[in-house]
């Protein structure tokens, strides 16, 4: 290892209890009503390197783990990444989406208490911005996105903003779209035929007809689950009151409708918003029951909390590292080893990248070259050959991955709507993975690039 790349050590595990606080508090999570004893948590140590399965109590335990107990666990999850790459054909290869990102509109009907992503229409005035990006703005950062070599436009909104602010649902109508969904539509399939990007359509909850809508334009789609904890959204003060598509119920929904419209799909669970261990548990079992159920969860995303400024959450403490690295250990035990977990690269501190790999990644999701991180864009990405250079120095080699996953465009008859599969096949190595170096093309006779 490199001396400029150490592998951070690891503390010796505290039993002190955590309690919940609106500011200040230790991390973002409440107070554990379960806090296992060494016994414990030796024993579900036991289980995971078994290769048993884990029960809900074992895998609440192993969130625990701290120091010597927390590498336990890492090798356990590491030796589990590395089957599942191997039975995937790619052994010992971390995968990444060169992307560009695309904010479709800042407006939002939600009021999440750490989001800095939502703007009000004054704000967006005052800057002398419209409610949503033009054709000719989303084309511009489309078309140097692909002169780059990036192969993903993902598509990032607020939710449904018409039905909070005038301002949305005018514009909308002035331009002639039924609804901020029906705009995504247009603006994705734009994309798709002048400059050949695969669009990744990120845009909240989603109906099962709106999915329907979109499919056509879009390989893969995405939302956050981000937790299953009713208590986050139903209680005042916590971070997800007041914001109607935070509903987990809602969200599963999305989730089930995307596996049986056959899509293939990104979500995942953000920690460190004020829910508790067992809750991280309950979300972790959903998604995986899901993915059985349909197969179409193509990566989970497992991501820590970061406090922003300007926010109702700017006082809360930052998902402490150790933490953060046993819930992604934890996530790749209960989803298998066929499940892609990705962590996004931005939120951790580089030289503690390799806990991460340590903890069983194997994505490191979309990184751009061109545009920032509009939902925390108080943290770049990684230069793309920095990057590989941490996670060459970790015993891995970094490959580039389209925006659907590689074994579903091996099977890109059952997951892939027609109109997509050109712009798809011409990215596609014979593997699934994206094509090095390759530039997307316009996909429409006669369009310019």
């Amino acid at each position: 290892m490199p001396e400029e790349l150490p592998f951070p050590t690891l503390a010796p595990r505290s039993t002190e209890v955590r309690r919940t606080g609106r500011r200040g508090r230790a991390s973002g999570a409440a107070a554990q009503a379960f806090v296992p004893d060494t016994e414990q948590l030796v024993a579900a140590l036991a289980v995971a390197e078994r290769g048993d399965t884990l029960s809900h109590r074992d895998a609440e335990t192993l969130l625990h783990a701290r120091g010597a107990e927390l590498d336990r666990l890492l090798a356990v999850a590491g030796r589990m990444r590395d089957a599942g790459l191997a039975a995937a054909g790619r052994p010992g290869v971390i995968t990444y989406s060169r992307k560009v990102f695309i904010p479709l509109t800042h407006l939002c009907r939600d009021r999440c208490h750490y989001c800095t992503f939502v703007q009000s229409p004054g704000k967006l005035a005052a800057a002398g911005k419209a409610p949503f990006l033009s054709p000719d703005d989303v084309l511009d950062v489309a078309r140097q996105g692909a002169a780059m070599g990036c192969k993903e436009a993902l598509f990032t909104l607020g939710d449904r903003p018409e039905d909070r602010w005038g301002a949305a649902r005018e514009w909308l109508d002035e331009h002639g779209y039924a609804s901020t969904i029906d705009y995504l539509r247009a603006m994705a399939e734009l994309v798709l035929a002048e400059t050949g990007l695969l669009p990744h359509l990120n845009p909240g909850i989603m109906y099962a007809e709106e999915i329907e809508l979109l499919k056509p334009v879009g390989p893969s789609m995405g939302m956050m689950l981000e937790t299953t904890s009713e208590r986050i959204w139903l209680e005042k003060g916590e971070a997800h009151f007041g914001s109607p598509d935070k509903d987990p119920a809602l969200r599963l929904s999305v989730l089930e409708n995307a596996g049986r419209l056959k899509v293939p799909f990104t979500t995942g669970l953000l920690f460190g918003i004020g829910e508790n261990y067992a809750e991280r548990i309950d979300g972790m079992f959903a998604i995986r029951d899901s993915a059985e159920r349909h197969g179409h969860v193509q990566e989970v995303i497992i991501q820590n909390f970061r406090a922003k400024p300007a926010t109702a959450m700017m006082g809360v403490a930052d998902l402490e590292t150790q933490e953060y690295v046993a819930a992604v250990a934890v996530a790749k035990l209960v989803l298998g080893p066929g499940a892609r977990i990705q962590a996004p690269p931005n939120l951790t501190d580089a030289l503690e990248l390799s806990l991460l790999v340590r903890a069983g990644i194997d994505d490191w999701g979309g990184v751009s070259p061109l545009t920032p991180d509009h939902v925390n864009p108080e943290r770049p990405w990684p230069q793309i050959d920095t990057l590989a250079a941490l996670t060459a120095a970790t015993g891995y080699t970094l490959r580039e991955r389209l925006t659907a996953h590689p074994h579903y465009v091996r099977d890109e008859g059952e997951w892939f709507d027609p109109r997509v599969l050109p712009a798809l096949r011409a990215l596609a190595d014979p593997t699934g993975l994206a094509v090095e170096g390759r530039v997307p093309a316009p996909q429409r006779a006669g369009a310019s690039r």
